[in-house]
């Protein structure tokens, strides 16, 4: 007869912080200081300093160690987010950096654009009577620390394998798989189509929310590890998904993301000084075009910018039109600021800068100067209906509101579509109607055996943290894959 005797999960030996539980909630949430928004509408500074020390230790001292730790199971890369907080009340900055990293290879830029009042931090404890511990803040304290004191080691690499992995793609999903793999002892190749690796973290996100120099020191890391990476190498164009296998990678990563903007199809929208989010924010980010001095990259710099949609890339692009010297930059959005997808801090962030938002509102024409450019945009005012597939009240048009705003500038940033290049070249590679491509849930597996696929290429647009997580889910699976099915 089998014994059932209890069994009890062990438990972690107790932390640091010698506050009780309510002594703990008396502490309140601290708070970034950030640069003056007069002053940061004119530049391209990263705007919040991050924590200070003192900052950072008390921040830390609000955690409750929760026996459930339902904020692991809040992130999409589980870190152990309880022990890398009871490293930094110890002091141990550096320590604490690498206990993120053991789950997470981009601590540096998780901290600053991962959105984690809506993931970690909205499943803490803490929060239930008052505001939740500040954990992203925490993980960009250290992260920082590790870097700025030059305390970065490098982690235990399993002996060789003999498998070699190709990825395709060096967003966040990429990197992910990358860092995942080399540390099992695969060989790893990224293949990046643009000039610099970091996809949408280096041509999607501007310098002010995540300074470039820390998106390269986070693919140096990977690169220190072992990882190799091939830029300017478009494939699909150059070499084929079939091709790398000839080449004699026995596993492919696609994590190419969703690079194709999509438009509103109006009248106009052909007119010179419209722009897709994607290609201004390219133009401004990776092509350095707001440093005039030292790059020679063309963009428009309009008087009056007109940014479509309610995002965080609608709230970038803004921003950036803004800096480039517009004396009016507006967002026209066609729900109200309830419905707006945008972080709140990055809708905060633009309304102290000045940014001027037209909500309930949506553009239907666009007017021409007479020669060609956009003078102006004809505007019809909503109001919201049922919900629709997104869960979210439908914008309804109000008969006879039409009004016209006039801009200069306009930049589309109503969202994109997967870039569709790998699948036009990859025989038997299943995608759906939208055009991403088709994966296995939890091993992230496509149609084709070998190749996998995660971020927003499977997805549609979404998050640096979600398009990481995908990543760590699909290192798993290929390992397994190389290990028990690829014969050497």
């Amino acid at each position: 007869m089998i014994d059932k005797e209890k069994k009890t999960k062990a438990k972690k030996p107790k932390g640091p912080n010698k506050l009780k539980p309510k002594d703990r909630m008396k502490i309140p949430r601290q708070d970034m200081s950030a640069q003056d928004p007069k002053d940061r509408a004119h530049n391209f500074n990263e705007v919040p300093f991050g924590f200070t020390e003192e900052q950072a230790l008390k921040e830390a001292a609000r955690c409750l160690e929760c026996p459930k730790e339902p904020c692991i199971k809040g992130c999409p890369v589980e870190i152990d987010i309880p022990e890398f907080i009871r490293l930094i009340i110890s002091k141990d900055y550096a320590a604490s950096a690498r206990k993120i990293k053991e789950t997470n290879s981009l601590p540096a830029v998780c901290g600053r654009v991962c959105p984690q009042e809506e993931q970690c931090e909205a499943v803490c404890i803490t929060g239930k009577k008052g505001k939740p511990v500040a954990i992203g803040h925490l993980e960009r304290f250290v992260a920082d620390y590790e870097r700025e004191n030059n305390l970065v080691e490098l982690p235990e690499i399993a002996p060789p394998t003999g498998r070699k992995v190709a990825i395709v793609g060096s967003g966040p999903a990429g990197l992910t798989v990358a860092g995942d793999l080399i540390k099992f002892g695969h060989s790893v190749t990224i293949f990046e189509a643009l000039h610099k690796p970091g996809g949408v973290l280096v041509y999607g996100i501007p310098e002010f929310r995540l300074p470039k120099s820390i998106v390269q020191a986070e693919c140096d890391f990977l690169a220190d590890m072992g990882v190799e990476f091939q830029n300017s190498t478009v494939i699909g164009k150059m070499d084929t998904i079939d091709e790398l296998f000839e080449m004699g990678y026995d596993a492919v990563f696609i994590g190419t993301g969703a690079g194709l903007p999509n438009f509103m199809g109006i009248p106009g929208e052909n007119l010179i000084a419209i722009y897709s989010a994607n290609e201004y924010l390219t133009r401004s980010n990776l092509m350095r075009a707001f440093d005039p001095d030292d790059y020679d990259t063309p963009i428009i710099r309009g008087k009056n910018i007109a940014v479509l949609g309610g995002g965080n890339t609608a709230m970038d692009a803004v921003r950036t039109g803004l800096r480039l010297g517009a004396d009016n930059a507006y967002i026209v959005y066609r729900r109200s600021r309830i419905e707006m997808p945008a972080r709140i801090e990055e809708v905060h962030h633009a309304e102290e800068e000045g940014i001027q938002f037209h909500l309930l509102c949506n553009p239907i024409r666009f007017i021409d100067d007479g020669k060609g450019w956009v003078k102006g945009m004809e505007c019809l005012k909503m109001e919201l209906g049922e919900p629709d597939a997104s869960g979210r009240r439908r914008p309804v048009p109000i008969e006879g509101s039409n009004f016209t705003l006039d801009v200069d500038l306009v930049v589309v940033a109503i969202g994109n579509s997967s870039n569709p290049l790998i699948p036009q070249t990859t025989p038997g590679l299943d995608c759906n109607k939208w055009g991403n491509i088709i994966a296995d849930d939890n091993s992230l597996l496509t149609s084709r055996k070998g190749v996998y696929a995660g971020g927003d290429i499977v997805t549609g647009g979404a998050t640096v943290i979600l398009a990481a997580g995908a990543g760590k889910k699909a290192a798993r699976a290929m390992h397994k894959y190389l290990m028990e099915e690829v014969k050497k």
